[in-house]
């Protein structure tokens, strides 16, 4: 296969608490399985720039140094800040922030807990219920540049309606394993037709929408994400009505 293929959102140990996955353990894991690009994401902050440096003079793949922002409407992938800037909590000052670097913001997991009504109601709120319609006019939507259709952490219908929301948008698809140890490492991933080098590189094929959500990598079965059509079955369209 052609070009790169970016596990888009994963977390190592230098950068999130929540992680036991060790820089060793990804290179590894990525020669093992096929993985020619990661994207690091750590939780709020980027890798230290020597880190980073010696970590690519042997990695043998493709490596970008993302973020993952926690903010006021929900997580985001952050491609092309240089460190973590006063204010982005704010998710409309993120995409301002990025803008003028010529970034990329990707909205992580945007579904995940969407269809669990027990999740909602142990934080004392209300469940939530949107159609198709409805999940589309959503805020963030109209900021990001992407949608994250695929994500480790989720679950197959909580994938499957992002994908929808992303295709009835017009919006680039991205995939990524959220993984935090060597388990589910490019389980989901996305597939560039360049063989990327440069951040730069990363972020010209983004911008033009020129990658696709994958599944599989990692046991050895390479399936472009909703190649066939995903639609929501009868159930499915029920629940979410």
């Amino acid at each position: 296969m052609t070009g790169t293929i970016v596990d888009m959102h994963l977390h190592t140990v230098n950068g999130a608490s929540d992680s036991a996955l060790t820089s060793e353990q990804l290179l590894s894991e990525a020669h093992r399985i096929g993985l020619t690009g990661v994207n690091i994401t750590e939780h709020d902050r980027l890798w230290d720039r020597h880190a980073l440096e010696k970590f690519r003079e042997t990695a043998g793949l493709f490596v970008n140094n993302g973020m993952e922002i926690s903010t006021d409407m929900g997580h985001m992938i952050a491609v092309g800040l240089k460190s973590y800037v006063s204010g982005i909590r704010s998710a409309v000052k993120l995409r301002e922030e990025l803008d003028k670097v010529g970034g990329f913001l990707i909205v992580a997991h945007p579904f995940r807990h969407f269809f669990d009504p027990v999740h909602y109601m142990r934080q004392g709120k209300k469940p939530v219920f949107l159609t198709l319609d409805e999940a589309c006019e959503l805020p963030v939507f109209k900021v990001v540049h992407a949608i994250e259709v695929l994500n480790g952490g989720s679950m197959p219908r909580e994938n499957k309606f992002a994908l929808q929301v992303a295709r009835r948008l017009g919006k680039t698809c991205t995939g990524g394993s959220d993984a935090h140890s060597t388990s589910g490492i490019a389980c989901f991933s996305t597939q560039f037709e360049k063989q990327l080098t440069t951040e730069a590189e990363l972020l010209e094929e983004l911008h033009a929408g020129r990658c696709y959500p994958i599944e599989g990598l990692n046991l050895g079965k390479v399936i472009p994400f909703g190649a066939v059509g995903v639609e929501l079955d009868a159930e499915e369209a029920a629940a979410s009505s």
